[in-house]
């Protein structure tokens, strides 16, 4: 988890620049401090963070400038307006972020380049006054700390001055309520705690926390350690503090501070006492090993707990007979307490096409459900039996081709059913299917949408290379409602037949504030009928978002399997007609669309069969092709996205990737795909984890950034298509989440959204 270092600056630095300071006659007294950190280094670039406490009145625009000593230049920012002459660089506020209170804080950061070495600079001013420490009453101050012109390595980043801890107040009012009544075109999220984490960074620790989608985005936040406050002013400018010189094992609270009054404490942090937090498992047998994940709140308490699958060791692909073992499924605690575990039975084989499960809050009541296909033979986790527990419906090559099949819904809290209904559609000739052997007709997928734009539902599929069927169910009161059934073979939808993907995505593509189901080259609108196919047929990968933030709506990415349409492509999400695409040729089993470098607008788009680096707006080459086609991550500390890949996370370069994370003795899954458990925004602040199999499969392994961020960012939870985006992101072939809006640079706050708990 050590970002690469080069040179002579092998380590992050930090400094600042403190004293005393006095605004002219007839002005508003200005007082500043300035903290200056490396956030990361690699050969020619580096990354840093600035921070800006306002000692004086209060601000209502503000302009930094300092000088750099050794030829460095700015090359991209966030929450602040760059510009350099020469050695100088003037940063201005960023609009949003221009009112800064008396004592309160800013922050914006950069990505810069450097060559021969990489001094921190040795002063600021702050909207033309020199920033020395504090506002008094003499014009030439005696500095109270000489900035560091040769600091000292260390290994991360590290502020130079602690704050002076406070005594705990008691909070004056209550916690700021969430809303729980829905306002039109609100739509029900999860009711979360701060998700705290205290992370080991350098000779410090980061503590995170969560912002809420619906919290007012000035909220300020107050930081305990083991009761006492550390921080002089509330945190505002982001949703991270590093604590420097603290123990590892340090616990921490926050506050949110509202009107001037502290509310009552976060739940205490988690601990990565190493970068990490292990969750210990127990193995169903030794012929079983941990495969995906997903995330949900199973007992209403505010965390998130996890779902895990455990498959059989002999685990085989639809093309491949064999009899396999059973699949079971874990409710588990991050403190590794279980809470329950279904078996899925013998009559559900075991492997990446046939077990999708869903773990969502379907029915509003606080505490999230387990959706999955059934069996003869499934046990929940209370001991209940689906069907005929003796009934072996496997053929001699191990496929399961007859008997019953069902849809089940599982409490959370319990594993018990919920409710049980037959699966749709029944698998009837397999024939019809596209093979007569049990290849084709047993391919699944799932996902999770607000259909009605307000609560959500699941979504259940069945087959993509010849027929293809998507059924949408509600899960109220107890009970299952079949919303729509979309079949290709029905009468006017001929033209989506087999052109499925390997997984599916979810998104209000047209803007009415109700979900599409994004179904390979096609989408069934939120009513269950045909929305547009484009005709370019099944794939491995798709990926929509604000790819092109320039123009309206969102961008569907998508690569081919078919060797007669184009490798790769990016269309309107909306109606499906293709903004560009690449030549044909060949089977393209691997694509992404991301902003992974700011140097080219919007977000970039990449595969295996194509050999550069694409702009996703034109397809116009823009750069050196990364060294990994598969997952994402925001890792450090600017608003571009890093290349999660295996058991690393690498930094895209143009002249070749830095390695920022490589996980300690992990694995990844699913074979060639080399996919984690999860990844995605679970903990902390709006940073995405990624969690590993433990080499051993004792444990799960969770990452989380060590590195300080200037950006301040609702929890991607409380976006809602990137929350049913972690959902469905173990269907089949996983693929990352995105959000509804571009999350690159430039950065822009992202749009307030309506939301409402149950």
């Amino acid at each position: 988890m050590r970002a690469l270092r080069t040179g002579a600056a092998a380590a992050a630095l930090a400094t600042a620049v403190t004293g005393l300071a006095l605004a002219p006659a007839a002005q508003a007294a200005v007082g500043c401090r300035v903290t200056y950190a490396v956030t990361n280094q690699w050969g020619g670039g580096f990354g840093a963070d600035i921070r800006i406490e306002n000692l004086g009145d209060p601000l209502n625009g503000w302009t930094l400038t300092w000088d750099f000593g050794a030829g460095q230049t700015v090359t991209q920012a966030w929450n602040a307006v760059t510009t350099q002459s020469g050695a100088t660089v003037t940063a201005r506020n960023a609009g949003y972020n221009a009112a800064v209170p008396a004592g309160g804080t800013v922050g914006f950061g950069f990505n810069g380049a450097w060559s021969g070495s990489n001094p921190v600079p040795t002063s600021f001013s702050l909207n033309g006054t020199a920033c020395t420490g504090s506002v008094g009453p003499t014009a030439s101050p005696t500095p109270t700390q000489q900035p560091t012109t040769s600091p000292t390595p260390t290994t991360e980043p590290t502020p130079t001055q602690q704050p002076t801890p406070s005594p705990t107040p008691q909070p004056t009012t209550g916690p700021d309520p969430a809303p729980t009544t829905p306002t039109a075109g609100a739509k029900q999220v999860e009711d979360l705690d701060r998700g705290l984490v205290s992370v080991r960074s350098g000779s410090g620790n980061l503590v995170q926390w969560r912002l809420y989608g619906w919290e007012n985005r000035a909220t300020g936040f107050h930081v305990y350690r083991d009761g006492t406050r550390i921080t002089s002013s509330p945190v505002t400018d982001s949703t991270n503090y590093r604590d420097e010189g603290a123990a590892a094992g340090a616990r921490y609270t926050v506050r949110a501070v509202v009107n001037g009054a502290e509310q009552a404490p976060s739940a205490t942090s988690l601990t990565f006492a190493d970068g990490y937090l292990d969750v210990p498992v127990s193995r169903p047998s030794s012929n079983h090993v941990i495969n995906d994940g997903s995330v949900g709140d199973l007992d209403g308490d505010g965390d998130l707990d996890v779902v895990l699958k455990w498959d059989p060791t002999d685990a085989k692909d639809n093309s491949q007979s064999g009899v396999t073992g059973n699949v079971y499924l874990d409710g588990l605690r991050l403190d590794g307490t279980r809470l329950w575990r279904i078996d899925l039975g013998r009559n559900i084989r075991a492997g990446a096409h046939y077990t999708q499960f869903q773990v969502y809050d379907y029915d509003g009541d606080g505490v999230s459900e387990v959706a999955v296909k059934t069996a003869d033979g499934t046990r929940s986790g209370t001991g209940q039996v689906i069907g005929n527990a003796s009934a072996d419906h496997r053929n001699g090559s191990g496929y399961v081709l007859s008997g019953p099949e069902y849809f089940t819904v599982f409490r959370g809290d319990t594993g018990a059913i919920g409710a049980t209904t037959d699966y749709v559609p029944a698998r009837g000739n397999v024939g019809s299917w596209g093979d007569t052997y049990g290849n084709r007709v047993d391919r699944f997928l799932a996902g999770t949408a607000y259909l009605d734009g307000q609560r959500p539902s699941i979504v259940m599929a069945r087959g993509y290379y010849t027929r293809a069927v998507v059924v949408a169910w509600d899960y109220r009161d107890g009970r299952l409602t079949r919303r729509w059934t979309f079949d290709s073979s029905s009468s006017g939808n001929g033209a989506y037949a087999g052109q499925g993907n390997h997984s599916l995505s979810v998104a209000d593509v047209d803007g009415d504030g109700r979900d599409e189901i994004l179904y390979g080259a096609a989408a069934i609108d939120d009513d269950g009928r045909g929305l547009w196919t484009n005709g370019t047929g099944h794939g491995d990968a798709g990926h929509v978002g604000d790819l092109v933030p320039g123009r309206a709506g969102l961008e569907y990415f998508k690569v081919t399997e078919s060797s007669n349409q184009p490798n790769m492509w990016v269309a309107d999400a909306r109606t499906g007609q293709t903004l560009w695409r690449s030549p044909s040729g060949t089977d393209n089993g691997r694509g992404v669309a991301a902003d992974i470098w700011a140097g080219s607008p919007g977000a970039e788009a990449w595969s295996n069969s194509e050999a550069d680096l694409r702009n996703a707006a034109t397809g116009a080459a823009v750069g050196r092709k990364p060294s990994s086609a598969n997952f994402l991550a925001w890792w450090d500390a600017d608003p571009v996205r890093e290349l999660l890949d295996g058991t690393r996370i690498d930094k895209y370069g143009t002249g070749g990737d830095t390695r920022l994370l490589t996980g300690a003795s992990v694995r990844s899954n699913n074979g060639t795909k080399s996919t984690p458990v999860l990844s995605g925004d679970i903990l902390g602040d709006w940073r995405e984890e990624v969690i590993w199999a433990r080499s051993d499969e004792a444990a799960l392994r969770i990452y989380a950034t060590p590195n300080r961020t200037s950006l301040r960012v609702p929890t991607l939870l409380h976006d809602p298509m990137y929350r049913v985006a972690l959902a469905w992101q173990n269907t089949a072939y996983n693929q990352p989440p995105h959000p509804s809006f571009f999350l690159g640079d430039p950065f822009t706050a992202p749009p307030q959204q309506r939301l409402y708990v149950r």
